[in-house]
């Protein structure tokens, strides 16, 4: 008898120490989830007093509109671009800090860190000064090689580059940052042993590096895209409002434009139902073919 009353006793404190985060959890998570799926079966304003019941029309409307696979393509292109330029290259040069640098290592690791300082707002500003073609520092170098530099915020394909770079400076630091900890647990010995059989850089990255620090980089290759599509949002706000001709826009910008833009809630809540069911099934997809190959220590 004693006993179960110290066990429902446990479970009750257990319970306790839960609800907190259990309530914020249900407050900030699950509730507008349930509310965003309830919104997309409505047509909306987010005025008027009353909404209209529509069905799945905000999904076919989304489906079938032309602008949606333009988003879908323009999200493809963000994504292949942030991996390359927060996930691959911080991993390389990760590596070369830890295995390759002799000296100056502390220096270097300040360096790419302090633009993660940058607030989003600023380094748009910044990126914008830049790249101006009149009077920006990338024109003037242009200028004297004979190159005239095109208006990146007109351009397509360009624009998108320029946008993410902010995206870039924000989270280069931090990545690399990560996966100079996740190297740090390699053994040295094991590196040392490799090059005393003359096995070149690359080898030691691709045969002994990566897959000893391949839980590290799976966290950073999520974080990666999930993080630099959360912050393209503000430098495509502040700069280019997803212009021209929604050639800078992407899904999550979409999603807003819809909502606050053109206060269609139902059509963006099923923008948006539809954009997490994607990611869902590329997180499937990671973690039922990537996460195979991924190395834990214990």
């Amino acid at each position: 008898m004693k006993k179960m009353k110290e066990t429902k006793r446990e479970k009750l404190l257990a319970w306790l120490f839960i609800a907190p985060a259990t309530a914020a959890f249900i407050a900030f998570m699950f509730w507008p989830l349930v509310y965003t799926v309830y919104l997309s079966f409505l047509k909306w304003n987010m005025v008027a007093p009353t909404k209209k019941v529509v069905g799945l029309k905000n999904y076919v409307d989304v489906l079938t509109d032309p602008l949606t696979a333009k988003l879908l393509g323009n999200t493809l292109i963000y994504i292949v671009f942030l991996v390359i330029m927060i996930f691959a290259l911080p991993y390389i040069l990760a590596f070369v800090n830890t295995f390759i640098m002799k000296k100056g290592k502390g220096i270097y690791k300040t360096l790419l860190f302090i633009p993660s300082l940058i607030s989003l707002v600023v380094g748009a500003i910044v990126l914008q000064f830049i790249f101006n073609p009149i009077s920006g520092p990338v024109g003037a170098v242009l200028g004297r090689f004979g190159i005239t530099m095109p208006s990146w915020s007109k351009t397509k394909g360009l624009v998108i580059i320029v946008i993410s770079l902010v995206a870039v400076f924000k989270t280069f630091g931090y990545n690399f940052l990560v996966l100079l900890s996740g190297m740090s647990g390699v053994s040295t010995e094991l590196i040392e042993a490799a090059r005393l059989e003359k096995t070149p850089n690359r080898k030691i990255f691709r045969k002994i590096v990566m897959p000893l620090t391949s839980s590290t980089a799976i966290y950073v290759l999520i974080m990666s895209i999930v993080q630099g599509m959360q912050y393209v949002f503000t430098p495509i706000k502040v700069l280019t409002q997803g212009g021209p001709n929604d050639a800078s826009s992407n899904i999550i910008y979409g999603v807003y434009q819809e909502a606050f833009g053109f206060y269609n809630s139902g059509k963006a809540s099923a923008l948006s139902i539809i954009t997490m069911v994607v990611f869902l099934i590329l997180l499937f997809l990671e973690f039922r073919y990537v996460e195979k190959g991924v190395y834990y220590e214990n």
